[in-house]
């Protein structure tokens, strides 16, 4: 299904905090929210040119779960979370978020993506910018919170994930591990239903992994609903409710953490889980 993809891959971009997912023409769906899956892809399919990077992906996610993708680079991943966030196209299936369906083209992504927060390895702070303003621009801009609203959340994420005393800085005189901190943060400052993580520790120096996977397991312990893409096994095993490995744009197996990686169904499978563990 085709979308003329809209927002930002800097920033949250979306409607009200709160507010329905958009309907057709952008606006609200009415009627209650269907009890089930908060997420759930159906046949999904994407490519690009005559390369198909996804082929008939399916995922469901309910609240609180806390769901790890794996597998090679170039098998899908980032690809498969960019579309969950409206940030591509699909060219064939159905993603529905909150019961609604919202692959269909007629749907606002903006609406969309103000009950999704989705944080990149690259960061993608505003360089001009202080983390401050980084945090508090989407909820005063797209969510209409009042300035000194914005800021006192902000501030107590901030000092939550021991940044108190960098707020006033610019992103460039951040470690690389603040910067991710701080971009966590920003997509957190939305209050978001789902939260996106594209293999956040990729671009970081290897000692500062653990302070950014910390953050991660604290909103996991705490409930927060997670789809991650991540190279870090033994942060799959730990924290996850369900792992899914990606190969060649297919979920070829998912399960709880403990059987697969200990008993993995899939030959593949088990040549991957070799190689990194």
């Amino acid at each position: 299904m085709s979308r003329a993809v809209a927002g930002s891959a800097g920033g949250p971009a979306g409607g009200p905090l709160g507010g329905p997912v958009g309907g057709p023409g952008g606006g609200p769906v009415g009627g209650p929210v269907a009890v089930g899956p908060l997420l759930r892809a159906r046949h999904v399919r994407k490519s690009y040119g005559d390369r198909v990077v996804l082929d008939d992906v399916s995922l469901e996610v309910h609240p609180h779960d806390v769901v790890c993708l794996i597998g090679s680079s170039g098998s899908g991943k980032s690809t498969l979370l960019r579309c969950l966030d409206l940030l591509e196209d699909i060219d064939d299936g159905v993603i529905e978020f909150e019961g609604r369906e919202i692959s269909d083209p007629r749907v606002d992504p903006r609406s969309v993506r103000s009950r999704i927060g989705m944080v990149f390895q690259a960061y993608n702070l505003f360089p001009h910018l202080t983390v401050l303003e980084n945090c508090t621009l989407a909820p005063r801009r797209v969510h209409r919170a009042t300035g000194a609203e914005a800021e006192r959340r902000a501030l107590a994420l901030l000092d939550r994930f021991g940044l108190a005393d960098q707020a006033r800085k610019h992103p460039d005189r951040l470690s690389g591990g603040q910067q991710q901190r701080a971009a966590l943060v920003r997509a957190l400052c939305t209050a978001p239903t789902l939260l996106l993580l594209d293999e956040i520790t990729a671009a970081l120096d290897p000692e500062l992994v653990g302070e950014v996977l910390t953050i991660v397991r604290d909103e996991a312990a705490a409930g927060t609903t997670m789809v991650i893409a991540t190279h870090e096994m033994t942060f799959a095993r730990e924290v996850a409710t369900r792992v899914c490995f990606l190969h060649e744009g297919r979920i070829l197996e998912q399960g709880p953490p403990e059987q697969l990686f200990s008993q993995p169904r899939e030959e593949r499978t088990r040549q991957f889980l070799r190689r990194v563990l």
